[in-house]
């Protein structure tokens, strides 16, 4: 018999103990000669560079640059030009870039300046002087870009350099100042800041080369925080500490697609400087209540063995083979309050991520839709066809807040409308005209699967232009839930009616009737972006949530109040579900599973 290494081409390790996460952690650093904040650096563990700052004292905005070797920091050349609240970038402790900035209060500068490892070069001017901008890059291929300009006006303006001198270009979407950058001047990100000085952004927006598109927001939404600078990536940086309504210690980690809340600050703070990787980073200085020295250092520690989800391992004292992470099995979670959204209403349709969500539609005559970032609804552009004569709500809807579908809708709709991130465009109609649909996928690939009225069997797939009717459903039935994709899919419980427990799965060509859900319910929330790992939730109404692992359906943690009605998004480990009646509420909550060690049972 062939064994595992055969089989899947590694071994699975044998330890007497359970390993521990993989996580980050911070640790003191030598402390700055000069207490300090909005200053830049660059570098890393155990070669960094700092340069610039306010001292809050006399002479206040400071010219000084200290080097450390991971243990201490030394003086060494200053900048030509003293200033605070500078933008900056640079890969390493030899490569640096100090951009604009302040000095004294109200005058900004337009002075740039390169960093070689022992002295400070003046190069071309930026265009637009500004303070509390944000930069990414080496000080040869620099992007800097939002700011605060003077007489006080937030700025959107980018700038490239190609290390001679500032060209303008495509501005962010969004005017902001105290936020970071992390990347290159071709591939960057600006995270975070604030529009207007007193509100905190959660989002990010990714720079191409050519233009800025939003990605996924940040967990906590804060300014003055600072991150991996010129050496982070755009799939992978670290940020940290900042200001929301008091100073924070939050540190988070972007793997490309997702923010993770990891390990925090000793010492909170805002206007710090930082740099480094996801795996090693300093943070620097900080206000208030004072001009601190302090120094933090993230580093992962070391040991035989430490976890990352989706490991597996033989534990020898117990006996047992255990694998971690989230989606082991049945996810243990729970539900929390989250912000709830602007009105009280219910038959909205629901897409995206928990903390990057769009919802749409609604009672009769809306057209209303609304983003969720995770801790705040922003108010979007309208759908087209919602009006008195021609009532959307408990359409189906797919997708992400960057590129969704809704198509139906109540009564009997077949229209179908497209959201770019920005606005809304009529497309081409579904085939059969329906609503309560359950529809799952991605904008240029979806499925639709059953609704009313009357009671539909018939599925369509989407193709990002138009829609192919395909192989029927099993049981005829509206107001199903479902997760999955356009080729693997699993569509559970809705009504006939009655109200059912069935549930069908679909690979692309047919469906195949497997096991029933626990409790038959209609018109309830679901997430799931793959059909081993669904969530659904409410309905009828109902608490009730319910796990399907690809085989099977379970019961897991209830929702804090019965309802129905599906204003839902996400994941099976990280959900969201808002808005429904009855009575018709404007809650939110939010589904987080836990990662967890899991006992796999073998024979």
């Amino acid at each position: 018999m062939a064994n595992y290494k055969d089989i899947k081409g590694f071994q699975i390790q044998s330890t007497s103990s359970d390993p521990v996460p993989y996580s980050g952690t911070w640790s003191s650093g030598g402390s700055l000669n000069t207490g300090r904040a909005y200053a830049g650096a660059s570098g890393n563990i155990p070669a960094g560079v700092t340069f610039g700052g306010y001292t809050g004292g006399s002479p206040g905005y400071v010219a000084n640059t200290e080097s450390y070797n991971g243990t201490a920091w030394t003086e060494v050349n200053d900048l030509n030009t003293g200033r605070g609240s500078l933008g900056y970038a640079g890969a390493t402790s030899t490569n640096a870039i100090a951009i604009s900035g302040a000095h004294p209060p109200g005058a900004y500068k337009t002075a740039v300046e390169k960093w070689d490892g022992s002295s400070w070069t003046e190069t071309g001017d930026v265009n637009a002087a500004r303070s509390l901008g944000s930069g990414a890059g080496t000080n040869t291929a620099t992007i800097y870009f939002g700011g605060y300009a003077p007489g006080g006006p937030r700025l959107a303006n980018t700038e490239s350099f190609n290390g001679a001198s500032w060209t303008e270009v495509n501005n962010l979407n969004a005017a902001k100042n105290e936020g970071t950058g992390s990347g290159t001047a071709t591939a960057a990100l600006s995270i975070g800041g604030t529009p207007n000085g007193s509100a905190n952004l959660a989002t990010v927006e990714q720079w191409n080369g050519t233009s800025w598109t939003e990605t996924t927001d940040i967990n906590t939404a804060r300014r003055g925080l600072a991150g991996s600078a010129g050496s982070g990536t755009v799939t992978a940086t670290l940020i940290f500490a900042g200001y929301t309504t008091t100073d924070v210690t939050n540190t988070e980690s972007w793997n490309g697609t997702s923010w993770t809340e990891v390990n925090d600050l000793s010492t909170a703070g805002n206007q710090l400087g930082g740099t480094g990787t996801t795996s090693t980073a300093l943070a620097l200085g900080r206000e208030p209540p004072s001009y601190m020295a302090v120094t933090e250092e993230w580093s992962f520690p070391s040991g035989p063995s430490f976890l990352v989800e989706g490991d597996m391992w033989f534990n020898t004292t117990t006996s047992t083979l255990k694998v971690y992470g989230a989606a082991a099995g049945i996810p243990a979670g729970t539900w929390a309050s989250g912000t709830n959204f602007p009105s009280a209403l219910y038959g909205i349709t629901g897409f995206g991520a928990q903390d990057a969500a769009m919802m749409a539609a609604g009672p009769i005559a809306t057209s209303e839709s609304f983003t969720y970032n995770g801790s705040a609804w922003t108010d979007q552009p309208g759908m087209n066809t919602a009006s008195p004569s021609t009532a959307r709500y408990f359409p189906g809807g797919f997708g992400t807040t960057a590129a969704g579908v809704v198509a139906g809708g109540e009564p009997l709709q077949a229209f179908t409308e497209t959201w770019d991130g920005s606005s809304w465009t009529e497309v081409n109609n579904m085939n059969q005209g329906r609503t309560f649909n359950r529809a799952v996928g991605t904008s240029t690939a979806g499925l639709t699967a059953g609704g009313a009225t009357p009671t539909k069997d018939e599925v369509e797939l989407w193709d990002g232009t138009s829609w192919t009717e395909t192989t029927d459903l099993n049981t005829a039935r509206f107001g199903a839930f479902g997760g999955g994709t356009q080729t693997d899919a699993v569509m559970g419980g809705g009504q006939i009616p009655p109200t059912t427990t069935n549930t069908e799965t679909w690979d692309g060509s047919s469906w195949t009737e497997v096991s029933n859900m626990n409790s038959a319910r209609v018109l309830g929330g679901s997430a799931g972006l793959v059909s081993t790992s669904v969530l659904a939730y409410g309905g009828s109404p109902s608490a009730l949530t319910e796990f399907w692992n690809g085989t099977s359906w379970t019961e897991v943690a209830d929702l804090s109040a019965a309802r129905r009605s599906w204003g839902n998004a996400g994941t099976a480990l990280a959900a969201l579900y808002t808005t429904g009646e009855p009575p018709t509420t404007a809650a939110t909550e939010e589904w987080t599973a836990s990662l967890v060690n899991k006992t796999i049972t073998v024979s």
